[in-house]
Order: structure tokens, then C-alpha cells, then sequence
């Protein structure tokens, strides 16, 4: 194997239009170790990235000594990245895991043991639910923790407490993705499979930098365009990418222009007569909506305002018209930038209006950021409905209620669920007094961070943070709770093509730590929450009772998981869902009939305004919608919340280096990886470098509205007028650990705005105004890597 930091994609295995993808399998040891050295390997899989690759521990005297890839297993074929590589057990072994509880006492974090920390988070909680009620409670939690957790914080939020307060880091990374799918088709879930890939003639790439967010998807693209009959290759990025290099068109938008694009591509479909007029009589509704807004968009006006060639949008266009099987994928470029929801719904409905869906290589995978995001949105942690039920249709309420044993009223479904931006409001306002953090770190992920600082730091705020190091979250709390890692616990997830995993565990967690799934388990009995028979609403003793629980939950729902089992999911490869008795193999394709589940009494949401966010409700849903069509959702564009102007001329954005995952909680830990990417930087264009009298390595200051940071400059390849910035770094590592609002910072969401977009409630952290000036020579070239879309300036970009 190559070394995987300089080379992140490793060797080419090339294959054709239709062959399965060959087999490669990575594997690294502790230093000194051979294969002969292991004890015993342990089945799991990668959690670093959204991609889930199967994958076996090694063990050796009860410590994790490494990770290969299962040659097996249908999403990776035995291939891992650099960060399960190099972070997966190397970022968990680490002298500074917590191992024991800690409280406040005197202003100071002392250690405890669990009956005194539990006790303290119990008295609190049942005082507040006494004196104002289940409102008090808020949750806040990750794309990171197992589907079994989830469903039990799910449960006992729900009909335990009976909060709408609940959410998680899902919201920042993932919630276009499931917007846009219950907008178009009714219900979340990717219609598409990893292995479009390998049939496809096209691929297109929304706002998917995936050659660094999902190295191993990558390098399967890599393989396909590598070999005989490649697919053509269409990348939608403002910064030129390893995609973009390879890329037949590159549109390198303005950030926060994606749905002018997106009309446009509509559009050219409609005039050039690149559409299935049958498919669309016979399985969408609202063509003459979308084809109205659209009109208006001939290339050049999307020229004008995206800052790209109109010849390039015509021959984007004609690649998606004439390709016989196009592939599509999108991520955070587009959920995370202005109207992310109409855009993403434009990437369906071009799918629709093709007929492209449910046949091999006409995939469409509206990505995930996290490794078990899906579950989050499937077990209702993130505030829907368990089971992709609807929380406006009393009879789905009904249902939860008779599975759970609980007096319907205590389930919140009088109000959409809270979304983590007003989590952190009501906070602030002092109506949510407890606030539980388990697995997320928002004092560097949320926008605006000066403000997010303020919040946790409020008086009057209980709170409790549950990780596996001592966060810059954590350093906020009132409790501590230790938690158990990757390898330290088992469960189960599933990834962005719906596939699912059983992750099993290989070791003890350090000193006193517990896994999640536990410390909700064990809140659960101390709050004595009940059903109506008086026996524990959480009677579970372990993972895999939860999982049962949870098959019952999917039953008769669009992710049904009554045909897995954690015997069934050891051994071989992952299984996607639904998986039920009548399909025991589980389901490669959504919607291979062309029928969608939008049937009222079915469907997961009753949609949305596109531009308000106001519920489009059960009266009038019920009164225009077609059951079993797809819906064709359609927006014209407006500029976003904050454009560039003589204060601020430059546009701001944010993104992932292929080495960090998230706020670098373990991969910062990681020697290999932290060397290959050890400090924050700024991306600026050779013009406007020039421009600011900025070379490269020198010291420069951003400044937005909310904050500054002060950083290094590399000057590389990305388009003139936009700043890029990485955002997984923090201040735990820094010299004084500050995190305070003295010293300089660096952190990229000192500078993002607190706006979202109006029906996922996603944060817009790609698109803010900012100016830069140069504050100091600098001592050599930025600590940018030189392997990824941050290297030095090629002039590539124009």
C-alpha cells in the first residue's frame, strides 16, 4: 500500500461501464506489528467520513492496533482513506480521553463518580420539569452515535420529557438532503446505490468536493474514469478541485448562486426537448410550475449572475439531455450556500424529468455529511418522527404512541420540531434551561461563534456534554460525562446509500467511560419514565434489544428494517434498506415503478413554500396532491442574505481538507493526519492576494460583520473574489487553549452568519461578505497541504 497521505487515493484498479468494481484491501498496523501479531480481528465500519466502508480491528492484549478494509463489503471493496487509516483507533488512544465524570464546583471541572454526576443531572432535570415543564429541556446531538442510541434519545425525549427541542450537528451537514427528498418524493431516502457509479455514462457533482469529503467514492469514480468507456464528468464548485481537474465542465459558481445555475440546466432541458414526456405525464405533478419559473434562465442570464461561460452551462446541460444514464450527487455546496433546498430539489427534477430513477446508473444521492447522519434522521433524534412518520398526521402520532405504550398528548407534535438555530435562541432567551450536548462540539461548529460562546457560558443554562475528549463544548458544561468510542461499543448505522452496517465492539472503553447509548438508558431509569402500564419506557439491556425495538418502529415505513438482524449483519457485506421478509436481500434502488410515497396518509411531509417555509398543511395538501407522483418544486432565484459590497468586497466560504474530520476531535490527535494538515489557513486567488498585498504564508486578517480571524494566506487555484477557509479548527490545541474573546482567532465560524435556509433550517456557511488585509510578512508558505484542492496556485483557475 502507498502511503496514503501523499497518495489519498491510492492505486487505480480501473474497470468499465457495468463490471463490478475490483477488489483492493488497505490495511495499517501499530508500528513494529505484523498480521501474525493480532489477536483477533473485530467486524465494523469506517466512521470518519459519510462514505461507510467496511472494515475489521485488530486487537492485540485488549488495545486497537489497527484497521483493514472487508474485500467484501459493497461500499468499499476493502479500500479505506487516510482518516480511517490513520484517525480511526490512533485518534481514540490518546492521554487525553476523559475516563471519569466531571462536575462545576467553584467555577472548576472536577472529576466525580457517575451516582454524583448522574444524581445532578437528575435533580436539575425533574426540578425544571416540575416548575416549567418539559419546554425547559433541549437536546442537542451528532451524525456520529449509533442507530440504537438514537432511537433511545429519541424515545425518552419524546415520550419521556415530551420536548420539541431536539436536534443534532445533522442540521449543519445533512438536512438539505432529507428536505429536498420528502419536497420531491414524499419521504427521505436515497433513491440511488453506490454502485451507479459503475454503471453510469454521466457524473454529475453538486457542491460535492467528494475527492476530500469521501476519498474512497472518489477513487471508485477514479477507477471509472481510468477505464474503458469512461463517464463524462461535470463538477459545480467555485474552487478548482481534484473534480474540476477531471471534469469534462467545470462551472466554478459565485457562492450563493447555485439556483440560478440549477434553473438554467432546467431549462436548456425544457427547450432542447431533453425530457420523457411520458414518465412526466404518468409520474410527476406541477410541469407547467417549473417549467414557468425556469423560462426565464437562458444561459447568458446565468452567465450574468453565476459568473461562468454560457457556452459551459449548454454543455452541461446537453450532457445531463443526452447521456442515457446519469449519475448525480450533492453536498454541502449546495446545502450549506443560499436557497439550499430549491436547489437541491432542481437536482431531482432533473432526474424527473428525465425519467431517471430506479435504473442502474441513473442514480441520484442527495449525500449525507456524517457517518450515521441517516440514523439521526430515521430514529427522530433530530426531531421528526421516528420511522419517517409525519408529525402533522394525528394517525402516524397514534401509531408511535401505541408502539410506545404512551398517552399520545406527551408526544410534541403541535409545532414543527425546534431546529438546532432556535435551540441555541430559546437558550439565549432563557426559555430552554438544560441543554444536553452528546458527541457534537458547536462552540467551533455553529455559525457565529462569538455569540454561540456567550450562550454556553449563560448563568442561567444547565449543561451537559457527553464526549470522548474534553471539548471546547465541554469546557462550558456543568457535567461531563466520559463516553465510550468507535471500537469501545456496538451498534449499528447506516450510511448515505442506505446501506447498514453492525460496527461490533473490540475493547473496553478507558477508566470509567461508557458508551451513549448507556448514559441515556441509565437517565431514563433515574427520571423513572414509564409507560401506561408502569413498566420502563427504556427496558432494554443492551444494543441489540434496541435494534429489535427499533424493527418494530420501521415496520410498514419507507426505511423498513424488519428483515435485518445482527446475525444476519455479521460476516458478510452491509445490507440496504428496507430490508423486510419479502425483500431479504434488502433494496439496491428507490422507486424502480415510478411510484413515490406521497399518498397522504403515507407521506413523511405535507412540503413546503420553497421561499417562506411555511407548511404547505394537511388541507391543501390533500387537495393538490397526485398519490404515488413525484412533486416538480420550483423557485426563481433572489441574491442571498449577504452580498460583497465596498466594506466587505469578497465573498466567504468554508469547507473540509481530505485529512480533518469535523472539529478535529480525533483526527487532530492523529499524528499522521495532523501533520498533513496542522493549522488553519485562507484560500485567496492570485489577483486578489495581489490585491491585498498578500504572498504566500503571510499573516492576513479576515474580517466579517460577526468577527475576524487571523491565519495564514495560501494562494492557490480558487476563482478571483471568493475566500476559502477550513472549518474543523478550534483553539483546544492552541498554545493557551483561548477560547475566550481576547486573543486573535482563527476558527472559521467566527465569520458565518446566523441565517438559514428556510425549509431544511440548514446554516448558510457558504456565503458570507469579508475583506482581508495583510497584518504581517510571514516566514515561509502556509501549512496548506499540497496534495488537495488547497495547493499552491497553478493557474488553473480563471
Amino acid at each position: 500500500m502507498t502511503d496514503r497521505i501523499a497518495d489519498i487515493w491510492g492505486e487505480r484498479t480501473p474497470h468499465g461501464s457495468g463490471q463490478a468494481w475490483p477488489e483492493r484491501v488497505d490495511q495499517v498496523l501499530a508500528e513494529g506489528l505484523t498480521d501474525g501479531d493480532v489477536d483477533r480481528w473485530v467486524q465494523s465500519a469506517c466512521v470518519l467520513c459519510s462514505n461507510g466502508c467496511g472494515c475489521d480491528i485488530a486487537v492485540k492484549d485488549g488495545k486497537l492496533v489497527g484497521i483493514r478494509g472487508r474485500a467484501q463489503d459493497r461500499v468499499n471493496r476493502g479500500r479505506l482513506g487516510p482518516k480511517g487509516l490513520y484517525g480511526s483507533w490512533q485518534g481514540e488512544e490518546h492521554p487525553d480521553r476523559l475516563t471519569r465524570p466531571l462536575i462545576r464546583v467553584d467555577g472548576r471541572l472536577v472529576e466525580t463518580d457517575w451516582d454524583t454526576a448522574m444524581g445532578r443531572i437528575v435533580e436539575r432535570s425533574k426540578e425544571l420539569l416540575a416548575s416549567k415543564g418539559p419546554l425547559s429541556h433541549g437536546f442537542y446531538t451528532s451524525g456520529q452515535l449509533f442507530l440504537e442510541e438514537y432511537y433511545a434519545l429519541g424515545m425518552l425525549g419524546k415520550a419521556g420529557i415530551g420536548t420539541p427541542h431536539m436536534d443534532g450537528n445533522t442540521r449543519l451537514c445533512t438536512a438539505t438532503a432529507a428536505a429536498a427528498l420528502k419536497e420531491s418524493f414524499g419521504a427521505d431516502g436515497q433513491p440511488g446505490s453506490y454502485t451507479d457509479i459503475d454503471e453510469c455514462s454521466a457524473i454529475f457533482l453538486y457542491g460535492h468536493n467528494m475527492a476530500e469529503t469521501q476519498t474512497v467514492l472518489w477513487s471508485r469514480v477514479l477507477d471509472r474514469l481510468d477505464g474503458p468507456n469512461p463517464p463524462r464528468l461535470v463538477c459545480i464548485d467555485p474552487r478548482d478541485t481534484e473534480v474540476a481537474r477531471r471534469a469534462d465542465v467545470h462551472l466554478p459558481v459565485h457562492p450563493g448562486t447555485n439556483l440560478a445555475l440549477m434553473n438554467g440546466l432546467v431549462r436548456e432541458l425544457f427547450a432542447n426537448g431533453w425530457i420523457d414526456e411520458d414518465y412526466i405525464a404518468e409520474h410527476t405533478a406541477n410541469v407547467d410550475q417549473l417549467r414557468s419559473v425556469v423560462e426565464p434562465w437562458t444561459p447568458e442570464k446565468v452567465a450574468e449572475t453565476c459568473g461562468v461561460q454560457a457556452a459551459d452551462v449548454r454543455r452541461a446541460a446537453e450532457i445531463f439531455g443526452t447521456e442515457d444514464r446519469v449519475l448525480s450527487t450533492v453536498l454541502q455546496g449546495f446545502y450549506q450556500s443560499a436557497h439550499a433546498t430549491a436547489s437541491a430539489c432542481q437536482v431531482d427534477n432533473l432526474h424527473l424529468l428525465r425519467g431517471m430513477l430506479g435504473r442502474p446508473g441513473c442514480g441520484l444521492l442527495q449525500m449525507n455529511g456524517q457517518p450515521t447522519a441517516q440514523n439521526n434522521r430515521e430514529c427522530g433524534a433530530d426531531g421528526d418522527l421516528p420511522g419517517f412518520r409525519n408529525w402533522e398526521n394525528p394517525q402516524h402520532v397514534q401509531d408511535l404512541a401505541r408502539l410506545w405504550n404512551v398517552d399520545p398528548g406527551i408526544i410534541p407534535d403541535w409545532a414543527p420540531p425546534t431546529h438546532a438555530l432556535q435551540i441555541f435562541r430559546y437558550v439565549e432567551q432563557g426559555s430552554i434551561e438544560l441543554l444536553w450536548i452528546s458527541a457534537t462540539n458547536p462552540a467551533v461548529s455553529m455559525p457565529q461563534l462569538e455569540r454561540i460562546r456567550h450562550i454556553l457560558d449563560q448563568d442561567s443554562l444547565f449543561l451537559v456534554v457527553q464526549d470522548i475528549y474534553l471539548t471546547e463544548t465541554a469546557q462550558y458544561a456543568d457535567v461531563v460525562l466520559p463516553c465510550a468510542a468507535w471500537g469501545e461499543k456496538t451498534g449499528t448505522f447506516t450510511n448515505a446509500d442506505r446501506t447498514v452496517h453492525l460496527s461490533e465492539k473490540a475493547v473496553d472503553p478507558p477508566g470509567e467511560a461508557r458508551s451513549d447509548l448507556d448514559v441515556f438508558l441509565e437517565y431514563a431509569r433515574w427520571m423513572g419514565f414509564t409507560d401506561k402500564d408502569g413498566r420502563p419506557l427504556l427496558d432494554w439491556s443492551g444494543p441489540e434489544d434496541g435494534f429489535e425495538a427499533w424493527k418494530e418502529c420501521s415496520r410498514g415505513r419507507p426505511c423498513d428494517y424488519t428483515g435485518l438482524s445482527y446475525n444476519k449483519l455479521r460476516g458478510g457485506s452491509g445490507i440496504q434498506w428496507p430490508c423486510t421478509e419479502g425483500l431479504p436481500d434488502g433494496t439496491e434502488r428507490l422507486y424502480t415503478d415510478g411510484g413515490f410515497p406521497t399518498a397522504p396518509e403515507y407521506c413523511e411531509s405535507f412540503g413546503h413554500d420553497l421561499l417562506t417555509g411555511a407548511t404547505t398543511g394537511e388541507t391543501e395538501y390533500k387537495a393538490t396532491v397526485q398519490p404515488g407522483k413525484a412533486w416538480l418544486k420550483a423557485l426563481d432565484y433572489t441574491p442571498p442574505h449577504e452580498e460583497p459590497d465596498a466594506d466587505y468586497p469578497l465573498r466567504y466560504t468554508t469547507g473540509r481538507t481530505a485529512y480533518h474530520f469535523h472539529t478535529r476531535t480525533k483526527t487532530g490527535r492523529s499524528r499522521r493526519l495532523n501533520d498533513a494538515a496542522p493549522e488553519p489557513w485562507i484560500e485567496m486567488s492570485v489577483e486578489d492576494a495581489a490585491r491585498a498585498g498578500c504572498q504566500e504564508g503571510d499573516i492576513a486578517r479576515v474580517t466579517s460583520r460577526r468577527g475576524s480571524l487571523e491565519v495564514p494566506v495560501r494562494v492557490g487555484d480558487i476563482r478571483p473574489g471568493t475566500v476559502f477557509a477550513p472549518f474543523h479548527y478550534g483553539y483546544w490545541d492552541t498554545s493557551d487553549g483561548d477560547t475566550s474573546d481576547g486573543g486573535p482567532h482563527r476558527a472559521a465560524n467566527e465569520l458565518t452568519i446566523t441565517e438559514w435556509d428556510p425549509v431544511s433550517k440548514q446554516p448558510l456557511f457558504k456565503n458570507a461578505a469579508v475583506r482581508v488585509e495583510k497584518l504581517r510578512s510571514g516566514d515561509g508558505p502556509s501549512k496548506a497541504p499540497d496534495t488537495t484542492a488547497s495547493r499552491r496556485a497553478t493557474g488553473a483557475q480563471r
